[in-house]
């Protein structure tokens, strides 16, 4: 483990998150699975970082119930209500956008599921790859703004400007020309309940 993630994991601890550095996927996975029981509920937001970890079929796999708004033949009701379900579960999984060197965790959401799950749900756990890591909260803003939401808009194919250049259009980018994925914007700056929130870095490079 480098300096910078070390004083990273240190900062984490003075807002009240606890920080952990896996070395690879392979680690965090079954880091992440000993923190869950398995007889807990788990909901989840949208998140490539989960998609690669595998972490959703794992979880099933084990028996553990998963508020999963990504099964097949879903309709779209379905799928926001289990979303709202996914919220209120003892976990909450969780990608994120960006994290300043000081320690902030930078959110975007549409809906509002993740941006509520992380805020109140019992346990979070979040997991990053350390490409996620910007120097200041600026940085991190602009990260998720102009870098995560263009790819994600492109992968999730948003009729939004940002489309079509993969560049930010926040000024032009609102209903009903265009279909906007960044509604939400959510800052973690602390965590006033001590073990509630957790980090799992993983020091590759993973998700937008």
């Amino acid at each position: 483990m480098d300096k910078r993630i070390a004083a990273l994991i240190e900062n984490w601890r003075r807002r009240n998150i606890q920080g952990a550095y896996c070395a690879d996927k392979q680690e965090a996975v079954n880091k992440i699975l000993r923190l869950i029981p398995t007889a807990a509920s788990i909901g989840l937001s949208g998140s490539v970082t989960l998609d690669q970890l595998g972490l959703v079929q794992r979880l099933e796999a084990r028996g553990s119930k998963v508020f999963n708004q990504y099964q097949p033949g879903l309709t779209r009701q379905e799928s926001l209500q289990i979303r709202k379900y996914g919220a209120q579960a003892d976990y909450y999984l969780s990608g994120v956008n960006a994290i300043s060197q000081k320690g902030q965790l930078v959110f975007f959401s549409a809906y509002g599921n993740r941006t509520s799950g992380i805020s109140y749900a019992k346990n979070v756990i979040v997991a990053a790859g350390i490409n996620k890591i910007t120097p200041d909260i600026e940085q991190a803003l602009k990260r998720a703004r102009q870098q995560a939401t263009p790819l994600n808009c492109k992968r999730l194919n948003y009729k939004s400007p940002c489309l079509a250049d993969g560049i930010c259009h926040e000024d032009i980018c609102l209903f009903p020309e265009y279909q906007r994925m960044c509604c939400q914007i959510l800052i973690i700056e602390a965590e006033v309940s001590l073990g509630r929130l957790k980090v799992v870095l993983i020091n590759e490079e993973l998700g937008f």
